[in-house]
This record gives structure tokens, C-alpha cells and sequence, in this order.
């Protein structure tokens, strides 16, 4: 899907380029609300809400970005206020900082299968600030740094480098097993 525009730009209805989208993109929303949001129902209600905001923000879109840039600015803005709300609830959110500091386990457990690594991967996400988040679910997406550059506001070399240190985290904690700081 890198590069492309699923609609065209003539005069498409606020509904028909909802539709369109949610075609399109419908599968990364999914997976970008799954790294917003560990709790089911939850879930549900983040994606639910992130449809409702993207249909509605059509009636701005003035293509002054890609749609597929236009599509992830809106998702992660919506997720990143769920989570803003939440962690006032919560108040478990972790800096990058915090998560390089955390020591990796000890006792070298192996995966057992693949979905465990998945929710080991999750979780890791999930505990990280939004911003943070935005960054490494829209890298997983894949997406390049000027594009997520384009989303956040942050320069293409500041994204390089948080990909770069996050994707390190990862690595550190699965191959000496992490733990799961709660």
C-alpha cells in the first residue's frame, strides 16, 4: 500500500472516502488500536471511535498531505487522547528512558510460540508514551521517517533515532528473555 492513493480526488462524498479508507486501511487501524489498547471492549470502543473521527474529518481533508498520511495523523491522534485519558486512570506509562534502564531477565525463558512474542511486543508498546508509541506502531506499519516526521511534527533524524533506540529495546529484551515491568 506504500505510496499509494486508494481514491481519487474529484468529487468524492465525505461517506464514499470513508468507506473507501476504511477498505484500505482497515487492517493497520486494527493493529494500530491493538498497540493502543491491551482490554478487548476497550479496543472495540478506541476503533470505533477512531472510524467516527476519520469519517468526520473528511470534511477538512484538503489534501494538503497524503490520505495515507492524513488517515495515520487522525488514528493516532484519537488513540493518543485514549490513552491520555486512560493513563490518568492507569498512571503506568514508562519513557523510553525508563524501559532502556529496566534490567532484561535473568532467566533466559525461551518463547514458547510466536503469539507469547507478539504479546511480549504489545505489551513492551503499550507501556510506552504516546508519543513514543505513535512513533514505533507507525514504523511497524511501515512507514519511513519523513512520513511519520510528516505525522508528528518531529524532524525525519528524531524519529531515526527513537526507531533506533526503541527497536534496540526490543531486541535486548527478547533475546535475554524481558520481563515485564509492571
Amino acid at each position: 500500500m506504500r505510496g499509494t492513493e486508494p481514491i481519487s480526488s474529484g468529487d468524492v462524498s465525505q461517506d464514499s472516502r470513508y468507506e473507501q479508507v476504511a477498505d484500505a486501511y482497515g487492517a493497520s487501524l486494527d493493529r494500530l488500536a491493538r498497540a493502543y489498547e491491551l482490554d478487548f471492549e476497550a479496543r472495540r470502543d478506541l476503533l470505533q471511535d477512531i472510524h467516527l473521527h476519520l469519517w468526520r474529518s473528511f470534511a477538512y481533508f484538503d489534501q494538503r498531505c497524503s490520505l495515507r498520511t492524513w488517515v495515520y495523523r487522525v488514528a493516532h491522534n484519537v488513540a493518543t487522547g485514549h490513552v491520555i485519558r486512560q493513563s490518568r486512570l492507569r498512571n503506568r506509562l514508562v519513557s523510553i528512558e525508563s524501559i532502556e534502564s529496566m534490567p532484561g531477565s535473568d532467566h533466559g525463558e525461551h518463547l514458547a510460540s510466536q503469539n507469547q512474542a507478539l504479546e511480549r511486543l504489545e505489551t513492551l508498546i503499550q507501556r510506552l508514551k504516546p508519543l513514543d508509541r505513535h512513533i514505533i506502531v507507525s514504523y511497524l506499519e511501515g512507514m519511513d521517517a519523513g512520513s511519520i516526521s510528516a505525522i508528528t511534527g518531529l524532524s525525519p533524524a528524531n524519529i531515526a533515532m527513537k526507531v533506533h533506540r526503541i527497536k534496540n529495546i526490543l531486541k535486548r529484551w527478547f533475546s535475554e528473555g524481558g520481563h515485564h515491568a509492571e
